[in-house]
């Protein structure tokens, strides 16, 4: 099987069309097509259906696209260690964490990093989805709960507390709750689907004093914490925050101030290839020693 027709084959299923994947490898969409065709000669089988929408893989060409990728990350990952094998760290190193822990920990702090070792470049992926590690979709993630994944190496990182938070424009204009039942009284804003929450329980204030005959109801739902803390802010209403991003943010503040949610602990987590990675060791010492300065 040809090497670079089945890396031309790889990058068409992965942009969805000969067009889009000429671009990706600088090659016109007749050379991409011609060489896709030359593929399908030499297995003597159809890979992709031809639509107006662009390309679909045909059963054959599911197979041959899952060894490829697998392929292709297992070269991925040896060259990333053939690069670790130098004296000083360098090349790419993928970050994946939730959009919260990225945008309003991560970020903040990762030009000290930068800085530190100007060889490696960083890229954060930030999502409240799962990230495949074990397909290279990223070379480490931060998790606030342990990984499911097989053949990964996981180490705490910090513990994740919970507050509620309002701003004071909000307090101003409607008071601060005494009591947990106080809450029926107010706005309170949640997590748009408990289920996709990048922590579990999310919406725990909903319960919070709550009588069972008198459900609440949230003013408005937000699908991630950066949107929480941006509505909360704004004077909307009161939500359960993470205390790590309203540390530097004056306009939220606690309310019922002894009363604590759901903590979780957060995981540095990279696949077992990557055990002897200086990139990882670097990046592990390094937020290590952030965690150690941040006070929670």
């Amino acid at each position: 099987m040809d090497w670079d027709k089945l890396r031309i084959f790889h990058t068409v299923a992965d942009a969805g069309s000969f067009t889009h994947a000429g671009e990706l490898l600088n090659l016109s969409q007749s050379a991409v097509s011609r060489q896709v065709s030359a593929l399908e000669d030499s297995l003597r089988t159809t890979l992709f259906r031809r639509h107006a929408r662009g390309l679909i893989l045909t059963e054959q060409g599911e197979l041959l696209y899952k060894t490829a990728r697998e392929v292709f990350s297992k070269l991925a990952m040896a060259e990333a260690m053939l690069t670790d094998a130098k004296e000083k760290p360098r090349g790419d190193l993928t970050v994946s964490t939730t959009v919260g822990l990225g945008s309003m920990w991560l970020t903040p702090r990762i030009r000290e990093f930068i800085e530190a070792y100007p060889d490696i470049s960083v890229h954060l992926v930030l999502t409240d989805g799962e990230v495949d590690l074990t397909m290279r979709e990223a070379d480490i993630a931060l998790k606030l709960w342990p990984p499911t994944q097989p053949d990964l190496i996981q180490r705490k990182l910090m513990a994740v507390n919970f507050h509620l938070y309002a701003s004071p424009e909000y307090i101003k204009r409607r008071g601060s709750p005494k009591r947990q039942e106080d809450l029926d009284r107010h706005a309170l804003i949640t997590y748009g689907d408990d289920n996709i929450s990048p922590v579990r329980a999310g919406n725990w204030l909903m319960d919070l004093g709550a009588s069972p005959d008198k459900p609440r109801e949230p003013v408005l739902t937000v699908n991630n914490v950066y949107g929480l803390l941006q509505a909360v802010e704004s004077g909307l209403g009161i939500a359960t925050l993470p205390d790590y991003i309203v540390q530097d943010h004056s306009k939220a503040v606690r309310v019922l101030d002894d009363i604590a949610g759901p903590s979780f602990d957060t995981f540095f987590v990279y696949p077992e290839e990557l055990r002897n990675s200086k990139r990882i060791a670097v990046f592990r010492d390094f937020l290590i020693r952030k965690v150690n300065e941040t006070q929670f």
